[in-house]
């Protein structure tokens, strides 16, 4: 009964909130304009385009982990690499984060490999996209001051909320006694089976985590970065043309959309349903694009993703069907059991 409950506060309760943020959004807007948008106003190869290029991202990204790994001495094809990382999306279309725990279990008992040393290699790959997204929205809210300003001010709620947050002396003093809490715990059992569980497990984590450090191929590291990130601002870039009247927005109106409606992707929503919408709507509105046309933009350019996720999805589980060698779902699950830290209680 626990686990259902923990289930449905995990993955069914974020779903609705976003489904219910999707609904606010668009009960407002006049559902019968947007379709005949849809249907007469669009140039869908613009929308083509945009899916093509988000393609060649999540293969760049299989291409960038493979570095790691090798450093680890892991050497997966890049067919088992892009089956994961299709697959990966395709979960978390499902299970928001469980992709990611999924692919590091798909490929190291594919590759008869640590599942935590992978794991450790795809922490390391997902703090270099949390650095560039921090990176990106300093750039764009020195650059675009004004439209975020506008953003916080019509959604105050947003910004009393963060600093009631970072200034409240309880998430100080909350984070203090964690951390003494942490240190007694593995100073008074030191010993126990379950703290050398856990020190192994942490250890290989830091051993996958390293991998970025120890790798050869740094430079390569860094290209496949900026060109998996610059494929992300290019398929929501040509987005644009697609839609009569909104061929003018610049380089930097675009960057905004596209970090306001990343920032929406960070909450645990199934495909950031309802919070992209809600963010890039808002970031046209400062550019004068608003009402069905903004609501039209933001169905069609999420949309397309979902459908392209969808079909990447279906392929790498075709191909992983048709693998020879491919691990089946209960040993994956089993693989990444046997290396998580369990309680010696019974």
């Amino acid at each position: 009964m626990k686990r259902i409950i923990r289930d449905i506060v995990k993955y069914l309760l974020p779903l609705l909130c976003g489904v219910w943020l999707f609904w606010y959004v668009y009960q407002k807007l006049d559902m019968n304009t947007i379709f005949q948008i849809l249907k007469s106003d669009v140039n869908y190869f613009w929308i083509i385009l945009s899916m093509v290029i988000a393609a060649f991202s999540h293969i760049a990204r299989a291409f960038r982990w493979r570095l790691q790994l090798r450093a680890l001495n892991i050497t997966p094809s890049m067919r088992v690499l892009i089956n994961a990382i299709f697959g990966t999306y395709a979960m978390n279309l499902l299970f928001p984060r469980l992709g990611e725990v999924w692919r590091c279990g798909y490929v190291a008992q594919r590759e008869k490999a640590s599942f935590t040393k992978v794991l450790g290699s795809m922490v390391s790959d997902r703090l270099s996209d949390t650095i560039m997204l921090a990176m990106l929205t300093f750039v764009v809210f020195m650059v675009q001051m004004k439209p975020f300003r506008q953003f916080l001010n019509e959604n105050p709620s947003i910004e009393t909320g963060v600093m009631n947050v970072l200034t409240s002396v309880w998430l100080y003093v909350g984070i203090f006694v964690c951390i003494v809490a942490v240190v007694w715990f593995f100073y008074t059992n030191s010993r126990s089976k379950i703290v050398l569980k856990i020190k192994n497990f942490m250890a290989n984590i830091w051993d996958g985590f390293a991998s970025i450090i120890t790798m050869r191929g740094k430079f390569w590291f860094v290209f496949y970065t900026l060109f998996i990130w610059f494929c992300y601002f290019m398929q929501l870039y040509v987005c644009i043309f697609a839609f009569p009247g909104m061929e003018d927005l610049t380089v930097s109106a675009v960057l905004l959309l596209y970090v306001l409606g990343s920032l929406g992707m960070l909450l645990p929503v199934q495909g950031g349903i309802g919070p992209w919408h809600f963010a890039v709507i808002a970031g046209l509105s400062y550019y004068g694009i608003t009402g069905n046309e903004a609501g039209a933009f933001a169905f069609v350019a999420h949309g397309s993703q979902m459908v392209l996720i969808v079909l990447i999805g279906i392929y790498a589980f075709i191909s992983m069907a048709c693998d020879k060698k491919k691990p089946k779902g209960e040993r994956i699950m089993a693989e990444v059991m046997t290396e998580l830290p369990k309680s010696n209680r019974p």
